[in-house]
């Protein structure tokens, strides 16, 4: 018999939409928590923007330290034109990057589905999205995001800006290896994506990558330039099971992907270390911060209009990745699917028919996520 389990879990809610889609989240793990003998401590913290308003910056050490004695992280969204006039280091976006660099968060797992229900929510043909499952695997720690210099100046021809591309064989070993590991537990085919044509940081991604594709004969490897990718993506999306690329290039691919979804609300993520959390005790397995992929959302934030699917899909990752408990993620993922075939919709993805409220699409996977656990 399986003993009883608890786990430990820093909730950042952020900006904008990001504490009501949180709190959807947080309302379906309290639920489901004692249906499986566990239980969950939830710490609140603040970041971005709510963080700004707090401590005049975006992230505090203190925060970063409650992460590091969390099981697994929690996040809404930040972010807002509150704070567009603030300097690049200072604005809340600023704050979520310091947090994935000071936690080694290397890998972000970005998983697209087309869900029958919503075939008709993406604006390309049902012929085309029909079937698509992929996963994005994005590196999050270098690339042009952290590469020094990264700087404005302005010389005899006026204002000048740099930043730069540096990538080394062992983050990129590292993260082609997982998206292998991650395929193989898929349909076996990882597309490699970069601009070997062009960048020389590419050809050393291309260089490594089938060095660790050697390591996996049972899996098969595709090399992909990045703007062949953005068309195939909207063309053939169902071409792809694992994309695994640099940290750029999986910014704006995984967000592309979303039109695939009918809506950025769908989908969620997660950033991982690949090592267990260091608290002491704990039966969590990896390690992760979870987020959904949209925008914080200021125009609608406080209206109830908000889709918390990202996020409550977020915490079902959560429960798969961080705390080995997949028949509680599966749970939750059947009942996202149910909720959707039962005419659920939210704003974003309703179309000209009628909408829900951001609770009451909750409470709608919540009844369904149990009444599963309980057959």
């Amino acid at each position: 018999m399986t003993s009883h389990r608890s786990f430990s879990i820093l909730l950042l809610p952020g900006d904008g939409v990001g504490p009501e889609v949180l709190a959807e989240a947080l309302a379906l793990l309290e639920a489901l928590g004692p249906r499986a003998d566990v239980s969950f401590a939830f710490h609140k913290g603040l970041i971005g923007g709510a963080s700004i308003e707090a401590y005049g910056t975006p992230l505090r050490d203190e925060e970063v330290e409650r992460a590091l004695d969390a099981d697994a992280v929690l996040l809404g969204a930040v972010g807002g034109p509150a704070w567009d006039h603030l300097g690049t280091s200072d604005r809340p976006e600023s704050g979520l990057l310091h947090l994935r660099k000071a936690l080694d968060l290397f890998a972000n797992l970005r998983p697209v589905r087309v869900l029958d229900a919503l075939v008709d929510a993406s604006p390309l043909k049902p012929e085309v999205v029909r079937g698509a499952d992929l996963l994005v695997v994005r590196e999050l720690t270098g690339g042009l995001y952290f590469g020094k210099p990264s700087e404005r100046s302005r010389d005899a021809d006026g204002r000048r800006a740099v930043d730069t591309l540096p990538y080394h064989e062992r983050e990129i070993e590292r993260i082609v290896d997982l998206a292998f590991r991650l395929a193989r537990r898929r349909r076996g085919k990882v597309s490699s994506v970069d601009k070997a044509n062009v960048l020389t940081t590419s050809q050393l991604w291309r260089e490594v990558a089938g060095e660790v594709a050697a390591r996996y004969p049972d899996v098969r490897l595709e090399h992909v330039l990045v703007d062949s990718c953005a068309m195939r993506l909207v063309a053939r999306p169902t071409d792809f099971d694992v994309l695994v690329t640099e940290n750029l290039f999986g910014d704006i691919l995984s967000d592309e992907a979303a039109v695939l979804a009918g809506s950025l609300g769908m989908l969620p993520s997660a950033s991982l270390n690949g090592r267990p959390p260091t608290r002491p005790g704990t039966s969590a397995t990896m390690f992760g911060l979870y987020e959904p992929v949209h925008g914080s959302a200021p125009d609608i934030a406080g209206r109830g209009m908000a889709n918390p699917i990202g996020a409550i899909l977020s915490a079902a990752m959560m429960l798969r990745f961080s705390f080995d408990l997949g028949d509680l993620a599966d749970a939750v993922e059947a009942a996202v699917g149910a909720t959707l075939a039962a005419g659920y919709r939210t704003a974003d993805i309703a179309g000209s028919g009628a909408a829900v409220t951001t609770a009451e699409l909750g409470a709608a996977i919540r009844e369904r996520a149990l009444a599963r656990l309980a057959v």
